[in-house]
């Protein structure tokens, strides 16, 4: 071994910077003595405490950085992406060709909303005399950092940096997603080898084909979103008929079924499914709006691509059914709240943090006439899971807001594995002579999916990472390092409801006290009770 090959073997190190206990801000460094790389660089989401992370500083010196690898387009995979690139990193990102056409239009439309959202806040804090904010970056930012994609097709090997190279292979989640295979020349008879899951997508979904991957590694990253849930006899016949039933017991003569989707796969196979469903007269013709720039813009990248995918075709023509409208601006999206007959609204985001939905929310939450069908993962602390989790009153848009709709869900459009699914995906990786790395799932999940490993593979090395924790990679298993700098947040405290939760619960409970005392008197108890109390702080 030469001395720059064995400085590169001893300095080898992963940190995870995102999705650890958490499903959000998928973010992780590979580090040698002579590189350092990233595999994805992803929005935080959740709770406040988390979505904060996404204005501090980068736990690392993006000018550093030597390139980096994206598994896909979902916001929480490449969002800080512009970020990346606007702090200094000036390298390549390295991407499948249908991913950087998705990257293409949404990270421009991530920079818009949140530079649409800062300006709103700033509205609210320069009332409140509160100092201004800053967006974490803009539109213009995100389309210079397309400038830096490159791409690459799957099963191709491809340098991408001094001593390390990785190749692509299809994770079935999204158009264009990847798990990634990095190999990692230490200077022995073999490299070192790694494979980043990416989002593993399940065995029956609609647009995608199964996932694929190597065998015999010496490390696996791999998520764990579903780890606690078996979904048992999840089919196409059974998907079809469970959106059929929610549809049809959401129908009312003036009513609405409002769906938070993700904008990319997610409302393209909502689509083909209504479209079928009522072509086959199994549930009434409706129109169905597309509220979101994003999804139309999406929709035409699929359009694209529609080649490469399993039912391809079915896609271009729902696409185009007389049924489905897409709406492009605010007044198209403003009337069809004067609509009053059944309706059905596909809108983003699909966790209800941002975007159109939040405004068809306040409008529909407070009346029984409603549905609100998810069909996707709520993340902890976001408003789709605080309306999963059956609250009463939810905070919206700075309002109080009741829930007289009728919260549902569904999770077999979900581009996530279930749990049987991801051993199964992790058996056919084996041998692993390392660790394998459980990412991007709540603890409870997480713990779930490694009681199930326990019992099926109990040679395999299971290791669950924090926040920003370090290990060396100089053999097998590796070894937990100290970090270079201290925790960001609290440890343990990603993918949990935060204070800003509790905060938000409380102010509700209060105004149910108050607004239920029986008179004058009993109201001012209350409130006495609630100042003594602060003032004893």
């Amino acid at each position: 071994m030469t001395g720059a090959a064995a400085q590169a073997s001893n300095n080898l190190c992963i940190r995870f910077h995102g999705a650890a206990e958490a499903v959000t801000g998928s973010c992780f460094a590979l580090q040698t003595g002579d590189a350092h790389i990233l595999v994805d660089c992803g929005l935080f989401q959740g709770s406040k405490t988390e979505k904060e992370l996404n204005y501090r500083p980068f736990p690392f010196d993006p000018a550093k950085i030597d390139a980096v690898l994206l598994t896909h387009a979902h916001i929480d995979h490449s969002g800080l992406l512009p970020k990346l690139a606007k702090d200094g990193y000036p390298g390549p990102i390295y991407a499948t060709p249908a991913t950087i056409d998705l990257c293409s239009v949404m990270l421009p439309d991530s920079g818009h909303i949140q530079a649409m959202e800062v300006e709103q806040l700033n509205r609210r804090n320069a009332r409140r005399g509160l100092p201004s904010v800053q967006p974490i970056y803009d539109a213009e930012q995100a389309t210079r950092t397309l400038t830096q994609f490159r791409p690459v097709p799957y099963g191709s090997w491809r340098d991408v940096a001094k001593g390390i190279r990785a190749r692509f292979w299809n994770a079935g989640h999204l158009l264009g997603s990847a798990s990634i295979e990095v190999e990692v020349t230490t200077g022995q008879d073999k490299p070192l080898r790694l494979l980043f899951s990416g989002d593993i997508g399940p065995n029956q979904k609609l647009l995608e084909s199964q996932p694929t991957g190597p065998t015999g590694l010496d490390y696996v990253v791999c998520e764990s979103t579903y780890g606690t849930t078996d979904r048992h006899e999840a089919s196409p016949a059974r998907r079809i008929e469970a959106l059929r039933a929610e549809v049809a017991a959401a129908v009312r003569p003036s009513g609405a079924l409002l769906i938070p989707s993700f904008a990319v796969e997610r409302t393209q196979e909502l689509i083909v499914d209504l479209v079928q469903l009522m072509k086959d007269g199994a549930i009434p013709d409706a129109p169905i709006f597309v509220d979101s720039p994003l999804a139309t813009r999406a929709s035409e990248v699929f359009a694209k691509h529609a080649g490469e995918m399993a039912a391809g075709e079915r896609l271009r023509d729902a696409l185009q059914a007389k049924q489905v409208r897409f709406t492009e601006s605010v007044e198209q999206s403003k009337a069809i709240g004067r609509i009053r007959s059944f309706h059905i609204i596909i809108a983003a985001s699909g966790m209800c943090e941002a975007g159109r939905i939040r405004h068809h929310l306040r409008n529909w939450l407070w009346r029984s006439d409603a549905t609100v069908l998810l069909v996707g993962y709520q993340a902890q602390g976001t408003l789709g899971r605080i309306m999963q989790d059956g609250a009463m009153r939810v905070r919206l848009m700075g309002e109080e807001v009741q829930v007289r709709a009728r919260i549902r869900a569904i999770d077999l459009y979900s581009g996530h594995a279930d749990a049987p699914e991801l051993a199964a995906w992790l058996a056919a990786r084996q041998p692993i002579a390392g660790n394998v790395f459980l990412t991007h799932g709540e603890l409870e999940a997480i713990d779930g999916l490694k009681a199930r490993l326990a019992a099926d593979f109990p040679a395999l090395r299971v290791v669950v990472p924090a926040l920003d924790d370090a290990f060396a990679l100089t053999g097998a298993p590796a070894r937990q390092t100290e970090r270079e700098r201290p925790a960001r947040i609290a440890p343990h405290s990603a993918g949990r409801p935060d204070w800003h939760n509790d905060l938000s619960r409380l102010i509700l409970d209060i105004n149910d006290t108050v607004a239920g005392a029986a008179d004058e008197r009993a109201r001012g108890v209350v409130l006495r009770r609630l100042r003594r109390a602060l003032e004893a702080d």
